[in-house]
């Protein structure tokens, strides 16, 4: 159920980038999020999955559900290549998607991944298998089921989700792939993307569209009404080119009374539409 109240707060925000917008929106959803930290405590805290300071990860939600193991929820945050952090108790953003994950009945992890400019690509896709690894090996002791492992990634977290399917293609050990307002090759490069592609010009060969048309991987495909132009342009233009490649359309959302920072931000509030429609995708794989 959309909450229209705090709809109408995030529309007047604006679609622009930037941190007045996302202080703006730590502010609207600081009080519920808050209750959500309180009520799902992190299982586990900064599990290193590789050798590097941020191959680490958090887990929510450990232990088998009546005996039977949980799917494993793995969320990539955004932070335009160049920042972001998996969040804990006191930074609810981005740990919220663990939380709600755990709330139903899922393992919930959030990652933290190597950035760019000391890390181009394609280290956040290798980071991104680095995980799925470490999980196919580990998770079960959390309770998670390691043939049952959905991606989700926000704005450069889904390019990385992406960036995973490209380098894994044909033996992808994920069940599904969920897309939140990502960059995927529709649209060209701007300047800050270039620090961590690389030269436009090799952005032909880099950019995981190929990919992800031709991948078996099931996608939930999204974005949001107030999400800026261009990832609105690669959200349809992802759903267009698979529907014309594979005719059949994906299972997709435009949120309403959304930005790109609340896709991911509000999920585990009152505002349960994209949850449940994520929660129906999980479950039909």
């Amino acid at each position: 159920m959309e909450n229209t109240a705090v709809s109408e707060q995030i529309r007047r925000l604006g679609r622009e980038l930037g941190p007045p917008v996302m202080e703006g929106l730590l502010a609207i959803l600081g009080d519920e999020q808050r209750q959500l930290v309180a009520k799902q405590p992190a299982s586990a805290v900064d599990v290193a999955y590789g050798d590097h300071e941020r191959h680490v990860l958090d887990i929510y939600g450990a232990g088998s559900q009546n005996g039977v193991s949980k799917p494993v929820f793995v969320f990539v945050h955004g932070g335009g290549f160049l920042k972001g952090d998996k969040g804990d108790g006191e930074r609810w953003y981005n740990a919220c998607v663990g939380r709600m994950a755990a709330e139903q009945g899922w393992l919930g992890v959030v990652i933290n991944y190597r950035l760019a400019p000391d890390f181009a690509w394609p280290a956040g896709g290798e980071d991104v298998t680095r995980v799925v690894s470490w999980l196919k090996s580990n998770v079960a002791q959390y309770g998670g089921d390691a043939d049952n492992i959905i991606l989700c990634g926000t704005s450069a977290g889904a390019c990385h989700v992406a960036t995973y399917l490209q380098l894994n293609s044909g033996k992808a050990d994920i069940t599904g792939a969920v897309l939140l307002s990502g960059l995927y090759g529709i649209t060209p490069l701007d300047d800050r993307d270039t620090l961590y592609y690389g030269d436009a010009a090799d952005y032909g060969t880099r950019k995981p569209l190929p990919a992800l048309i031709k991948t078996s991987v099931p996608l939930f495909i999204a974005c949001t009404e107030l999400d800026p132009e261009r990832f609105q342009k690669e959200c349809i233009g992802l759903l267009q080119e698979r529907l014309q490649a594979n005719h059949i359309l994906d299972r997709s959302m435009l949120l309403s009374g959304h930005n790109h920072y609340s896709v991911a931000g509000h999920l585990g509030t009152s505002d349960t539409r994209l949850r449940d429609e994520i929660s129906s995708f999980v479950r039909s794989l």
